[in-house]
């Protein structure tokens, strides 16, 4: 499902972000990446969805070459991938079913499926009730919620959340982990890069530890590793 062989990335400045990286992940896993801050972890995410590109190695996704794609082939390899940011990135003048169905648009879904597909997801992450609200509206929490309900909307087969529990409490953090394990319970790939401890070595997934560019470690039940 995804593939990385000999990917390295070096930045203009010379900054080198990944060097040498060899990564299997298979349909259906549930992966974390983990690392200190500037490891590579970040760079690493973004290149699943093409956001950055490798200097050098080969990497498919979902079955696409990301390297050697063009851009017209870019939005094929996206309608693949569920992404997820720390930040959210809702659109603050739509409401949380139009911030779900602009999913759908973007693919130029019929409108019916687009109804019944954002209730279904609506109802998948507990926001059913809050459709018609606004982000500003609506707390830290609730904003992720939408956030995953718009990246699943179109049936994913993998889902990349680029520390989606960063902003958030622990009780709330929980919360959308919960509906992550359902997501991948019903098939969905996942990867995941988080700071958060407690939730990797709760969880007991696939560990990927990342440092100065490398991996180092790659656990098939893993933990954290790092001290807080």
């Amino acid at each position: 499902m995804i593939h990385m062989s000999n990917v390295s990335k070096i930045y203009e400045n010379g900054a080198v972000a990944l060097d040498g990286v060899d990564v299997d992940i298979e349909k259906g896993e549930f992966v974390f990446i983990v690392g200190a801050s500037g490891a590579g972890k970040s760079t690493f995410i973004k290149m699943l969805f093409r956001e950055e590109l490798p200097t050098s190695g080969v990497l498919t996704v979902n079955g696409h070459d990301v390297v050697n794609m063009s851009h017209k082939e870019v939005p094929y390899l996206r309608r693949g991938l569920g992404v997820i940011f720390q930040d959210y990135r809702l659109l603050p003048d739509k409401t949380v079913f139009e911030n779900v169905a602009f999913a759908m648009q973007v693919i130029e879904a019929p409108r019916r499926l687009m109804q019944r597909s954002v209730n279904a997801v609506l109802d998948v992450v507990g926001l059913r009730d809050k459709y018609n609200c606004f982000p500003a509206q609506l707390s830290g929490g609730e904003q992720q919620r939408v956030a995953i309900a718009r990246a699943i909307v179109n049936d994913p087969a993998i889902v990349i959340a680029d520390e989606p529990t960063g902003n958030l409490d622990p009780d709330t953090s929980w919360d959308i982990m919960d509906i992550f394990k359902r997501i991948n319970k019903a098939g969905t790939t996942i990867v995941m890069a988080t700071h958060d401890r407690t939730i990797v070595d709760t969880m007991k997934r696939r560990v990927i530890a990342i440092e100065d560019g490398h991996i180092v470690r790659d656990e098939l039940r893993g933990g954290y590793g790092y001290e807080a």
